[in-house]
């Protein structure tokens, strides 16, 4: 839901194509894969065009790895989030999406102490440990491997930096950092797939004044 904020890693990757393809955002603040994998069809539809759809990322963990005694309404156990990934996955293959357009996301790491300022300021005690979301960055990367999907693994790379806080706002959530790192991780992954893709509609200076038609019809 954030990644299209201001320096949000789906803004930026919407600015960088420009005129070659759209960014669909359904991100959702909160949600688990369980919700997830029941909208899913809402969202990407039998209808929509596969033949168009260039990738598809799917980024969850962060709320599935809340701790079940202290957040039960977001955690969902590792092997039913495993299997939920799964599951989203087939959904997409069976509308057309192959599964070498679909790349999954690892949860970040999260930051102890800046996050459990975050809960008590609201009452709570700390509801999330990073060695917790870890597990479920690996069942993520194994579900990858499992069902031949791309996976750009968030929590190992961000914490390749040993003070991995200034890649988060509050110890959750992806700072301006984050976001930076992540559309450019993202990109990477992209590039092959999208720079080929032509502009859409010609440069302004490539019209022909005289007769529109013959450029843009």
């Amino acid at each position: 839901q954030f990644s299209f904020q201001e320096n949000g890693w789906g803004a930026s990757l919407a600015e960088r194509l420009v005129r070659k393809c759209d960014v669909v955002n359904r991100g959702l603040s909160g949600y688990n894969t369980r919700w997830a994998k029941l909208i899913l069809p809402r969202l990407i539809s039998k209808s929509t065009s596969a033949e168009s759809t260039v990738a598809v990322t799917i980024f969850f963990g962060a709320n599935d790895s809340a701790l079940k005694d202290l957040n039960p309404k977001q955690h969902v156990p590792l092997e039913e989030y495993a299997a939920n990934l799964k599951s989203m996955i087939q959904y997409l293959k069976s509308v057309d999406i192959t599964e070498d357009r679909i790349i999954l996301i690892t949860p970040p790491p999260l930051q102890e102490s800046a996050w459990e300022k975050e809960c008590l300021a609201k009452g709570d005690k700390l509801n999330r440990r990073n060695a917790t979301t870890g597990e479920y960055a690996q069942a993520c990367v194994q579900v990858a491997r499992d069902c031949g999907t791309d996976v750009l693994d968030l929590w190992t790379l961000m914490q390749k930096n040993q003070d991995f806080s200034s890649y988060l706002s509050d110890g959750l959530h992806l700072s301006t950092k984050g976001n930076s790192f992540l559309a450019a991780q993202l990109w990477s992954r992209l590039e092959k797939k999208l720079s080929a893709l032509p502009s859409l509609l010609p440069y302004w200076r490539d019209v022909d004044h005289t007769n529109p038609e013959a450029s843009l019809l």
